[in-house]
């Protein structure tokens, strides 16, 4: 009897984790929804559309910008997004490598973008290319939002494109 209940209580204490890492009831639904997201990202970006981008983040969300402080927080994500947009103007495509569900409520995205930014201050362009994750988590009206983004250059330094292979 004492092996059967210890058995049933081990059972029951892993069935949260069992059922939390299902994988998702429809993966394509959720990959369509995902891509969306990521459409309505580039979108807002190239339109400097802070208010577009913030409906896309969760309340808690972390952004990870390459070269910056860890910006944790919708409100403060929002006062990053509104700086970056007071500085550079953004043209970039991205490109989705990979959408993975990974469960019913999280799922992340790596992606790939590419095109130019010009600084405000002077219109100097340049080249933009970055390689990112995005971790997503469906919210409870079925919504899918950036709970972390990273993103690092693909850009080579200027040091490298003139004295590199």
């Amino acid at each position: 009897m004492h092996t059967f209940l210890r058995a049933s209580v081990a059972a029951l204490a892993i069935l949260p984790v069992a059922v939390s890492a299902a994988p998702p009831e429809n993966n394509r639904v959720a990959t369509e929804a995902i891509a969306g997201q990521l459409r309505r990202y580039e979108k807002a970006l190239n339109s400097s559309d802070t208010d577009e981008v913030m409906k896309l983040y969760a309340d808690d969300a972390v952004f990870m910008p390459q070269n910056f402080p860890t910006v944790i927080g919708k409100d403060n994500v929002r006062k990053a997004y509104e700086t970056i947009f007071r500085t550079i103007k953004l043209n970039v495509t991205f490109r989705i490598d990979e959408i993975k569900p990974l469960s019913n409520d999280w799922a992340f995205a790596r992606t790939r973008s590419s095109g130019t930014q010009t600084v405000l201050s002077n219109h100097q362009q340049s080249a933009e290319g970055n390689q990112e994750i995005f971790i997503f988590h469906r919210a409870k009206d079925g919504v899918w939002q950036f709970a972390r983004y990273i993103f690092s250059t693909t850009n080579r330094p200027k040091s490298v494109e003139t004295s590199g292979p």
